[in-house]
């Protein structure tokens, strides 16, 4: 290896660059330094190494967002360690199933599941669990304090796997995908470019950190620029209004942008300072981007991204932002629309989305045949997504060719919530959709077929899925059918479900 391609050392320059500058001020007043974030990363890399993980392990983290936990993201990109975020929000059987595919070295949660935690650690072969909280307490900080901050940054190459994200997939089934330090690297130079990010940049940071949209896409922008953050918890309409005035940069899902226009509050005079706005992980509607413009004065950036992919087009900053639009390829991204035989189309034509750049994944954690299957021959990626270039390059996406539901900028994948419902006495079949919603962009809906003579009601079959699913999987509606509409091959339609019930929401429910 002629040269140190870890991710860590593109960050680590503006570091040492910036070391007395604020990274990040959180909204109780705490202020850390680049320096500080730097020397806290080091002695937490320098622990993980004492306990015997090694380059290539994984360390599975299910905690709330702190900034230790970004701490410890950056602990493990300089110490070689692959980085497994996983929601907060997952409850025990999600969290074993991807503890058993992954096989972590390391796990770390939150104190108060520390038991149930471990008990699923061992059972995946896991060394060391160790605790943090959101307040930055827990073991992983008492003894990391007590470690080096004398810790250097280990080689990797560019192809070198630097995360492990999991999708569960149309079947339900975990896969992992896996992202190098190249294809981290590669979009995070390219967006901070794309989207004119430098020092003197601060980012209104209240994305969750377990995704890539708050941990790849707005951290690689300003640590690859030496700007700083306000690092909210979470998003709330009132501390995003009052933290605004002082921030130039603010990202976000769709319902974002809906829940601040729900504010009277939201004025021009509040975002004079905001040069930015960006919109991503689910569609962002018209109707959104213009009422938006129309209360602020700034037309929202709209950008086109996935979990194997980060971020492949984006609206220029410096040029038309058309609504409804996703925007033209970053630089070194290619993006076709092909035919169902693979067959590329014309401008115009609606087909389905491939794409191929130094930032597509590199594959799925031990599923070398899933992977084959999800790329063409000449390199490009199945995204499953369908969509049209315009005559000027800029893409739309119509539709989905997967049953992927987007709520509230979260990934549903319908299997895993059927075999859920379909395990709850009662129940004969069932099929899980999302129709257009007001607020998350698409609600959950379960269509339900129910057998026998004790028929599950609503409210049972909801409780049954907060009791093994994370919030955002579980229905917002359950709803009842004598059958499934199905075509002549036996496969449920759920396009003719989405059509049925499109209007559920539009009381706003």
């Amino acid at each position: 290896m002629t040269s140190n391609e870890n991710l860590f050392v593109h960050f680590h320059r503006r570091f040492v660059e910036h070391a007395d500058d604020e990274l990040l001020a959180t909204s109780e007043g705490v202020s850390y330094a680049y320096g500080d974030i730097d020397r806290i990363s080091a002695r937490i890399a320098s622990y993980l190494h004492s306990t015997g993980a090694e380059p290539g392990d994984r360390v599975s983290v299910q905690v709330e967002k702190s900034p230790a936990n970004l701490c410890l993201y950056l602990a493990c990109l300089r110490a070689g360690l692959i980085f497994h975020p996983i929601n907060p929000g997952y409850k025990s059987t999600e969290l074993g199933a991807l503890l058993r595919d992954a096989a972590p070295a390391v796990v770390v949660c939150d104190a108060a599941n520390e038991s149930a935690v471990a008990e699923l650690a061992a059972r995946s072969g896991t060394r060391t669990v160790l605790t943090l909280n959101a307040d930055g307490s827990g073991s992983l900080m008492k003894e990391a304090a007590d470690a080096s901050a004398d810790f250097g940054i280990v080689p990797r190459r560019n192809e070198d796997v630097a995360v492990l994200l999991y999708t569960s997939g149309t079947t339900g089934v975990p896969k992992g995908i896996m992202l190098t330090h190249g294809n981290l690297r590669s979009n995070a130079e390219a967006l901070t470019s794309a989207w004119g990010f430098d020092h003197k940049d601060r980012l209104l940071h209240a994305l969750p950190i377990h995704h890539v949209h708050g941990l790849f896409i707005s951290l690689g922008c300003v640590l690859s620029s030496g700007a700083s953050m306000r690092w909210l918890s979470r998003f709330a309409v009132a501390d995003v209004l009052r933290y605004l005035p002082e921030c130039t940069v603010m990202m976000g899902v769709p319902t974002y942008y809906t829940r601040l226009l729900s504010s009277p509050d939201l004025t021009a005079e509040i975002t004079r300072n905001t040069r930015l706005f960006v919109s991503g992980s689910a569609p962002l509607l018209p109707e959104t981007f213009a009422e938006f413009e129309q209360r602020t004065g700034h037309r929202i950036l709209e950008r086109y991204g996935m979990t194997e992919t980060n971020v492949n087009t984006a609206n220029p900053l410096n040029g038309e932002r058309k609504p409804g639009t996703v925007g033209v390829p970053l630089p070194g991204v290619e993006l076709r629309i092909v035919d169902d035989r693979g067959d590329a189309l014309p401008t115009g034509a609606v087909g389905h989305i491939q794409v191929r750049g130094p930032n597509v994944f590199i594959g799925y954690w031990g599923r070398s045949g899933d992977t084959g299957r999800d790329f063409t021959e000449d390199g490009y990626f199945n995204t499953g997504d369908l969509g049209m270039i315009d005559e000027d390059g800029y893409l739309s996406i119509v539709g989905r060719s997967k049953d992927l539901v987007i709520t509230g900028g979260l990934n549903v994948y319908p299997r895993e919530v059927e075999v859920v419902i379909d395990a709850v006495a009662g129940v004969a079949e069932s099929a899980v959709i999302g129709v257009p919603h007001s607020d998350f962009g698409e609600g959950v809906v379960a269509v339900v077929v129910p057998r026998g003579r004790r028929a599950p009601t609503e409210d049972e079959i909801i409780k049954a899925c907060k009791e093994q699913l994370a919030g955002f999987k579980v229905p917002k509606r359950v709803l009842f059918a004598d059958e499934l509409p199905r075509n002549v091959m036996g496969k449920v339609q759920k396009n003719l479900l989405r059509q049925t019930y499109e209007k559920l929401f539009d009381s706003g429910s």
